[in-house]
């Protein structure tokens, strides 16, 4: 399976993100990812999926590379890098302007939003997120 075409996702930072550091906490870039992911399900997955589905986190595996701070501009770049089973796996770099702030590969379950158990989505919604094998991805 091809990944899927980058997702930006502006970030805004709020005064209760910075910690006793003067930086943003590490804790708050899982809200962040966790907006960016959201956000790019919302965008491309049809009407009824998105009502009928539910994500959790199942693993996040996230490396700081430089603290943030109040006035900076980020954005989270999300890439949906395969769906198996019920579980999809994304890549997330956040960034202010070319420097690379965290790196985050995550793993999420999706569930139906009716019996919150795990559920495979169908291939018609896959397909909404990820080109067909071979087929080139534009950035």
């Amino acid at each position: 399976m091809n990944p899927s075409n980058p997702h930006h996702y502006a970030i805004r930072i709020e005064a209760d993100d910075i910690d006793a550091l003067g930086h943003v906490n590490n804790a708050i870039y899982l809200r962040w990812v966790q907006a960016a992911v959201v956000d790019h399900w919302e965008r491309l997955a049809p009407p009824e999926a998105v009502a009928a589905h539910r994500w959790v986190a199942v693993r996040h595996d996230i490396t700081y590379r430089k603290p943030a701070f109040l006035a900076d501009a980020l954005v989270a770049t999300v890439v949906l890098e395969s769906v198996r089973r019920e579980s999809a796996f994304y890549d997330t770099v956040i960034r202010r302007g070319a420097e690379t702030l965290a790196e985050v590969k995550s793993r999420w379950c999706c569930l139906d939003a009716a019996t919150l158990q795990p559920a495979r989505l169908p291939a018609s919604t896959v397909a909404c997120f990820l080109p067909p094998v071979g087929m080139a991805i534009a950035s």
